[in-house]
């Protein structure tokens, strides 16, 4: 069942997000602006949006499976966490994006680049402890 999110427009050229499918658990985001990124250049393109993500979650920003393939862009950090406290009137969303090619890159106003989905979010409460009673596994690659 959708839950609310409160979006603001800081820009009126932005897009309110939209799921692709009935069956999309993702949106799509993109940027307001024309850009080149150079290679091996991060730069970050705004979105033109406060996005307010609920209270209990977060908002995980990731590079739509195609961008490598189809423009040599990738998430320099993997993906990006958007804070649920994230969500004032000027906390617009950028999207951070990396050239991992040896050409300029061009991208278009209006251009899905990024997908973006709400989870819900569990905070720890940590316990410092003396010592502890499970076997070591041995690190990476630690189950062959």
């Amino acid at each position: 069942m959708p839950i609310p999110v409160d979006i603001l427009k800081t820009h009126p050229d932005a897009e309110i997000p939209a799921y692709q499918t009935s069956g999309s658990c993702a949106f799509d985001l993109c940027p307001i602006e024309d850009a080149i990124i150079q290679p091996e250049e991060i730069v970050r393109l705004r979105t033109g949006l406060v996005i307010c993500v609920p209270e209990g979650h977060t908002l995980i920003v990731a590079a739509r499976s195609s961008l490598p393939k189809k423009k040599g862009l990738h998430v320099p950090q993997a993906f990006g966490i958007v804070d649920q406290d994230y969500c004032g009137p000027e906390d617009e969303m950028f999207l951070q994006l990396r050239n991992f090619t040896n050409k300029p890159v061009e991208v278009k106003k209006g251009e899905r680049l990024c997908q973006a989905l709400i989870v819900p979010i569990t905070l720890a409460e940590f316990n410092e402890v003396d010592s502890l009673t499970a076997p070591n596994r041995g690190g990476f690659g630690s189950t062959g």
